[in-house]
């Protein structure tokens, strides 16, 4: 029989109850049971890492994970939700150096790297608690009792595997090239890391003065990297562009023809040649600073087509050592490669007017010192993105060093063909943001010069005349080659160096190449990984390949989402997921990118203890389409809670209190359409087509077109309209025709609402689901 419901609504009470009744009976578990033989619907969980608590941008992931999921079930999907946690990384060695008050990678290894990471070990799970609560108190059905970890021998051994599978391919290779470097972290970069950390910043960009050898005239170049001179050994020009020299404020020089207007606009300068830039080839001039002799040819004028007329003076400054075109054409000139920046980013001791100085932090007393060697044409503000560290919000340098490489060029077809099969919503992003990124996809810069990760499983010949490399795929193997390999191990550092390997070849005493991996490669592994593919679970991976479905943030789209199918790609040539809904970011009431520092930052536990999980729920889902950008701030889930959850309940509400006073029988008391008013008609035609309005929207991922055809339903046509014009029919004492007819009506509509939208608002939903339902539901 359907019960009298609390006149007011309180959503924790509501939210408390339900959430008993789930874990009481196992609902969650016994959704995926009932299933089971049904067609499947496979997801993969984006993995969070737990050393940092829930904010807002995680609850809308989740929310919109679970709104997904619990639709797909409802259509009859045998879907497993399994966990993840992201577990290595920067983002966890800085946690760790700032609660051991470690400075730099030299505090480490003193403190210890054991030590060390048995802290990262710990620290990966500080907020697990937090983490678990959030999910459940939000609603969103997930398997965090059985999570797959990136850190675990099991999970690492996957990926070694997977390593072992590039290695075979000759796609796994040891290279010098230019790669964007934090001097902070003391570790390189890879291209999809590099895209999620630019900051718009304002420089000083200078025109500086190069002298021709043996001639009182200079050629006119510009840099808004001035630290980075100190390392110059040759101009480039563009072969087939005009340059001109000009006599301007007494002195000669040598610039684009294109640019000398429009950088000496409205000033006075007379041209006395001109000449194609080939014909500047070799040209030499005068190095600016001479803190080092070089062995081969350097200060002189190169070709390169990589010069533009877009800005500059049409002449650009060439350092090898801290550029990737820079470095090319050096290569190609055979040009010295001066390095004069540490790794630390600071210049040496060879530098003695900046030594000890972090190069950015040099840049104004570069320009003054040559301001007063009369080299500086002009200082001018320029704005411009500048890559930072993702995680610990340094500036990057980029900086010629050794590393380890996946050919990711190689597959580039193949990445782009993959793409091409991959629905993405929105559809913009497949040939937009995404498609132009692996259209120009650069090798991934897969190694890591730091202590927390996943060790790169290659170990190197200390023979000098043998040098033979092994890259080792599985712990059976490692077991085989080790000489020493324990009973009890854990595959990181400091354990994998510590083991006595004999080259195969030479028997010779063998080192591991001292790298971990990229972290970005660890999650990207997560669709076989999970499964410890392919020592175990085959058939499940089979099964499970390529996924249905995946979504997070937009900056996952050069992140998780590029390290995914750079993967699968060149381990599979398949996508390694069919549909991925991208979602925007989360933004303050000002439309302002959250911050604790800028106080602006929505405490979400706040909202939930006030409005509910229900309201804000709906608040995130309906508010914009998932990849809009969403302010989220309380009031705006007070009016939600107040416009729309609150007169569903009410609705309800009228309903339930009647018919409990009736003693209102579904099983008994429902009358056939046929019998009732042309009111009652009229609502369920409006219900039967918001149904279908509500279901095409769902299938393109449109949630938010889906939540406003239910809302403006359920406040306009059956608040306002319905239940105002049929409140009179239950007034009557007795079970009238006409007032069985508005029970009929009203407990088949609030019922298929409780079904329709269930995955949008699970609790309110389910309380007016379980006062409703009959035995035979």
């Amino acid at each position: 029989m359907i019960k009298s419901p609390p006149q007011k609504y309180s959503p924790i009470n509501v939210e408390k109850k339900i959430l008993k009744f789930w874990d009481e009976n196992s609902i969650f578990q016994m959704s995926i049971d009932q299933r089971k033989g049904c067609k499947p619907y496979v997801f993969l969980e984006g993995p969070p890492t737990a050393n940092g608590m829930p904010h807002p941008g995680h609850i809308l992931t989740r929310v919109m994970k679970d709104l997904v999921l619990r639709y797909e079930t409802m259509n009859g999907h045998y879907i497993l939700r399994k966990a993840g946690w992201d577990t290595h990384g920067l983002p966890v060695e800085i946690e760790v150096e700032k609660q051991l008050g470690l400075e730099d990678k030299q505090g480490v290894e003193e403190y210890g790297i054991k030590k060390f990471n048995e802290e990262c070990k710990k620290c990966v799970f500080k907020y697990e608690h937090a983490w678990v609560e959030m999910t459940k108190r939000i609603g969103f059905w997930l398997d965090m009792e059985n999570p797959y970890v990136t850190l675990t021998n099991d999970y690492i051994e996957s990926v070694w595997w997977s390593l072992k599978q590039a290695w075979a391919k000759k796609l796994l290779y040891k290279g010098y090239k230019v790669v964007p470097y934090c001097p902070r972290c003391g570790t390189a970069l890879s291209a999809h890391e590099i895209s999620q950390g630019y900051k718009n910043v304002k420089e000083p960009s200078i025109f500086v003065k190069f002298k021709l050898k043996n001639k009182d005239e200079y050629f006119l170049a510009w840099t808004t990297t001035p630290w980075t001179l100190i390392s110059n050994v040759a101009l480039a020009v563009h072969p087939d562009q005009l340059y001109v020299k000009i006599r301007y404020n007494d002195q000669i020089l040598i610039l684009a023809e294109e640019r000398a207007p429009v950088l000496l606009k409205g000033q006075n300068y007379d041209l006395l040649d001109g000449f194609k830039g080939k014909e500047l080839e070799k040209i030499e001039y005068e190095p600016l600073f001479d803190f080092v002799k070089v062995k081969k040819k350097a200060w002189y004028v190169v070709l390169a087509d990589f010069v533009t007329m877009e800005d500059g003076t049409g002449i650009v400054h060439i350092a090898p050592a801290f550029g990737e075109d820079d470095y090319n054409v050096g290569m190609k000139y055979d040009l010295p490669v001066v390095q004069l920046v540490k790794l630390d980013g600071t210049f040496p001791p060879e530098v003695p007017l900046w030594k000890g100085q972090f190069v950015k932090d040099a840049d104004p007393k570069i320009i003054e010192h040559l301001k007063k060697r009369k080299l500086i044409e002009g200082v001018h503000e320029y704005t411009h993105d500048y890559p930072f560290c993702w995680r610990c919000e340094s500036p990057l340098i980029y900086y010629a060093m050794e590393s380890w490489f996946i050919a990711m060029t190689n597959v580039q077809e193949s990445l782009v063909r993959n793409n091409n099969n991959i629905n993405w919503y929105p559809e913009h992003l497949q040939q937009g943001r995404f498609g132009d990124f692996i259209r120009d996809v650069k090798d991934w810069s897969l190694s890591r010069k730091r202590y927390w990760g996943t060790p790169l499983p290659i170990w190197t010949c200390t023979d000098e005349n043998c040098k033979n490399q092994i890259c080792i795929g599985s712990i059976k193997d490692l077991r085989e080659l080790s000489e020493n390999f324990p009973k009890d191990y854990d595959l990181h550092k400091p354990l994998v160096d510590e083991l006595i390997i004999k080259c195969p070849k030479c028997k010779s005493k063998m080192k591991r190449e001292e790298e971990v991996i990229d972290c970005w490669y660890d999650s990207g592994s997560a669709f076989f990984a999970q499964w410890h593919y392919p020592f175990e679970n085959k058939q499940e991976f089979k099964q499970n390949f390529p996924v249905d479905f995946i979504s997070e943030a937009l900056d996952q789209t050069r992140g998780w989402f590029y390290s995914l199918l750079a993967i699968s790609t060149f381990l599979f040539d398949e996508r390694a997921y069919k549909n991925v809904l991208t979602l925007g970011l989360v933004l303050d009431e000002n439309n302002q990118k959250m911050s604790k520092s800028k106080r602006n930052y929505v405490d979400p536990d706040i909202i939930l203890d006030n409005e509910g999980a229900d309201a804000l729920r709906w608040y995130l889902i309906s508010a914009s389409a998932p990849w809009m950008s969403k302010r989220f701030y309380e009031q705006a889930v007070k009016e939600t809670l107040g416009k729309f959850i609150l007169t569903f309940w009410n609705s309800y509400n009228f309903f339930a209190t009647y018919a409990a006073l009736d003693n209102f029988n579904p099983k008994k008391d429902i009358l056939p359409i046929q019998r009732r008013q042309f009111l009652d008609k009229w609502i369920i035609s409006r219900f039967n087509k918001i149904s279908s309005e509500f279901k095409r929207y769902m299938k393109t991922f449109e949630v938010h077109k889906a939540a406003r055809v239910v809302e403006g339903f359920i406040i306009e046509d059956f608040s306002n309209w319905y239940l105002r014009r049929s409140r009179k029919r239950l007034w009557a004492e007795e079970k009238t025709q006409d007032k069985l007819a508005g029970y009929s009506t009203m407990y088949e509509v609030l019922l298929g609402l409780s079904k329709l939208v269930a995955p949008f608002i699970p609790f309110i939903t389910e309380e007016i689901y379980q006062n409703l339902k009959t035995d035979d539901i």
